[in-house]
């Protein structure tokens, strides 16, 4: 039986496609992963690890950029997601992890103009209670959507995970508005107690010494 050489990299994050990543990489088995990637020109599997448990599905990233090398073999480099895996199995022959993998399909979903358009202004509203004015030509000429908003939309670790392992845009994107509906308004209490925080000096449902 051939060996599994698909290298994988446990992280406590979530990597979609087309997203940019950018990692520091000091672990020896890991500096060792990163160049066998670079030899034979490979890509290696992001999937998420908590506490030891590696999730099923993953995403297969190239790196793209060695932005920094450092004399005692640590790298600073950018990788970049390309499809959703699946991990169907795993071997601990080499230092680091390595599997057998299968590129997961895209189900093919219509996708409704008022979904996409209502999901759009809802990160858009996010983001400006957060201080930052995305452009909305951003959003334009992507093909998943969906990733690009759940990447910064407010969702837990498992919420990430439970997007990556959808198989259709429409489905993911109906999972960012529900989600965005019920985020949204607690993002906006939270904004309007600081705001009448910074215009009254002091407000009374806080203790005193924890307005100023």
């Amino acid at each position: 039986m051939s060996e599994i050489v698909f290298p994988l990299f446990p992280l406590d994050l979530v990597l979609y496609p087309e997203e940019e990543l950018p990692l520091h990489i000091f672990e020896l088995r890991y500096r060792e992963m990163v160049e066998f990637c670079l030899e034979s020109d490979s890509p290696f599997g992001v999937v998420l690890n908590q506490d030891g448990d590696l999730s099923d599905v993953g995403c297969s990233a190239r790196i793209e950029q060695i932005v920094e090398s450092y004399e005692d073999g640590r790298k600073d480099i950018l990788v970049y997601g390309l499809h959703r895996i699946r991990v169907k199995e795993v071997s601990d022959t080499r230092s680091y992890l390595t599997g057998d993998i299968e590129i997961l399909a895209e189900i093919e979903q219509a996708i409704d103009i008022h979904l996409r358009e209502r999901v759009i202004a809802q990160h858009i509203k996010l983001l400006e209670l957060a201080g930052r004015m995305p452009a909305p030509t951003s959003y334009q000429n992507r093909s998943f959507l969906s990733f690009f908003i759940a990447h910064n939309a407010g969702l837990s670790l498992d919420q990430k995970q439970k997007i990556l392992e959808m198989g259709g845009e429409a489905d993911r994107l109906e999972f960012l508005v529900e989600h965005l509906e019920r985020f949204l308004p607690m993002v906006e209490e939270v904004e309007s107690v600081r705001m009448k925080v910074l215009s009254n000096g002091h407000f009374k449902d806080f203790p005193p010494g924890l307005t100023k």
